[in-house]
Parts: structure tokens; sequence; C-alpha cells
């Protein structure tokens, strides 16, 4: 069992930058896929970030890429959002997810944290 544990987020004015950590413990692997999804009210859950086990192969949503950064420190267990350039429509509460493949869907990810809410004021 993997348990992630988020912190971070925020409010945050439009243009600025917040940085969401994912710490992951208890039975633990440095090979899962890390990931980011984000669900905004009355929206589905949908997918923002994920890096590979080494953290060098990463994707994007379209709407983040330039913006945001994932990447993983696996001697920590951690996986980091590093949100830049911040827009209202990035409001939404954030997750991180662990799993076993390089995913863009909610239901490839085995692990979820418990989310954060991240709010961009105009």
């Amino acid at each position: 069992q993997v348990q992630l544990v988020q912190s971070g987020g925020g409010l945050v004015q439009a243009g600025g930058s917040l940085r969401l950590s994912c710490a992951a413990s208890g039975r633990t692997s440095s090979t899962y896929t890390m990931g980011w999804f984000r669900q905004a009210p009355g929206k589905e859950r949908e997918f923002v970030a994920a890096a590979g086990w080494s953290g060098s192969l990463t994707y994007y949503a379209g709407s983040v890429k330039g913006r945001f950064t994932c990447s993983r420190d696996n001697a920590r267990n951690t996986l980091y959002l590093q949100m830049n350039s911040l827009q209202p429509e990035d409001t939404a509460v954030y997750y991180c997810a662990a799993g076993q493949y390089l995913g863009r869907t909610p239901g490839e990810y085995d692990y979820w944290g418990q989310g954060t809410q991240v709010t961009v004021s105009s």
C-alpha cells in the first residue's frame, strides 16, 4: 500500500506561482509513474502532468505546457508540480497520483493523494 500526502496550494493572484508537493510513504517504489490531476466544481477530473520513474519522460496537458513543470525526487519519494503564470482557469482541487503506467487518465493510476485546493484570483 502506498500513501500519498500532498502539501502546498493555496491562494495566488493571476500571474503568480505555486509549488505543490506529494510525498509517498508506505510500500513505495521509485519505478512508479507519478502524476497530477485536477478537478474543478462541475467538471471531470483532468490530466495535468506526469513523470516517469526517472523524471526524464514527462507529459503535460496542452493547457499547462510551458507553465507547469512536473519533477520528482526519488530519494525523498516526492513529486512536485511547479506552477508558474497561474491563471484563474487553473483554479481546481489538485490531486497527485501514482501508478504503474505513464498515463493521462485517472483509471491508469492506483494511488491518490487527498487533494489540495489551488485558487487563482484575477
